[in-house]
């Protein structure tokens, strides 16, 4: 999947979550009790005991509304849920926005044709200062300029994505160099990283709750030794074991 698509696919995504916040609970429950009625449950929502205080001199007689335990259960878990999923994809949305930002003449070919000079030079100078490291930079936006205006008017119509742009220029053999250093960052930069997830996956195995007062130290060590454990089968223990008893001798005198 391109960076585009991802864009579009979030987009929809964040629609669905913001209305299914809305509607939602009421479908969720419909499911629930067809569920309930096919396993032979029956449906108990648990009601908090209300703790009774004694008003003081300046507050409101006033009887304090209290929620029924359907609506306690929808405002503190439904869409508690909803709302942490919402924001997860947000955060990651955000993201993607800023690289659209970056790249975006080039991931839209229609913009890209359709933009004015002064529009389209402003672009490639700041996307050098995005891929400028120290004093070297991926690109050289004057040129980078240059080319795109003649890379606009040369793209057979029936080229309508990113990948297509990319293979396009491989074809012309070295005729847009920093378009072609433009387009291969773009394409290479990952929609999803799944190796943050898998951390936590391990996190949660490693620190049980027969391992809450293991120190960091030692979580942060079992840690690395579970994510990467292709690596650790490969090690040779015995030589492991020798070298960190000649480094750590124990110098115990036995009366």
């Amino acid at each position: 999947m391109h960076i585009d698509v991802a864009i579009d696919q979030l987009k929809g995504l964040i629609s669905v979550l913001d209305r299914y916040r809305e509607t939602g609970f009421e479908e969720a429950m419909n499911e629930v009790k067809k569920i309930a009625n096919e396993m032979e449950i029956e449906i108990v929502f648990s009601e908090k005991r209300i703790i009774q205080r004694k008003k003081q001199f300046n507050e409101s007689a006033s009887e304090v509304a209290t929620q029924s335990a359907i609506e306690a259960f929808r405002v503190n878990y439904f869409i508690y849920i909803v709302d942490q999923a919402r924001t997860s994809l947000y955060i990651r949305f955000e993201q993607f926005q800023k690289y659209e930002e970056t790249f975006g003449l080039l991931l839209n070919l229609k913009k890209l044709k359709d933009v004015n000079n002064d529009s389209l030079k402003s672009f490639c100078i700041n996307l050098e200062g995005f891929l400028k490291h120290g004093e070297h930079s991926d690109i050289d936006g004057k040129d980078l300029f240059i080319k795109l205006r003649i890379l606009r008017e040369t793209l057979p119509k029936e080229i309508n994505r990113a990948m297509e742009v990319l293979k396009y220029i491989r074809q012309m053999d070295g005729c847009f160099p920093n378009a072609w250093v433009a387009y291969r960052i773009l394409l290479t930069i990952r929609v999803t990283v799944a190796s943050a997830e898998r951390s936590f996956s391990k996190l949660k195995l490693i620190k049980s709750y027969l391992r809450s007062t293991i120190s960091q130290e030692r979580l942060n060590g079992l840690a690395i030794l579970s994510i990467e454990k292709e690596l650790v089968e490969k090690l040779d223990y015995v030589n492991l074991i020798s070298t960190f008893a000649s480094k750590n001798p124990r110098r115990v005198i036995f009366k």
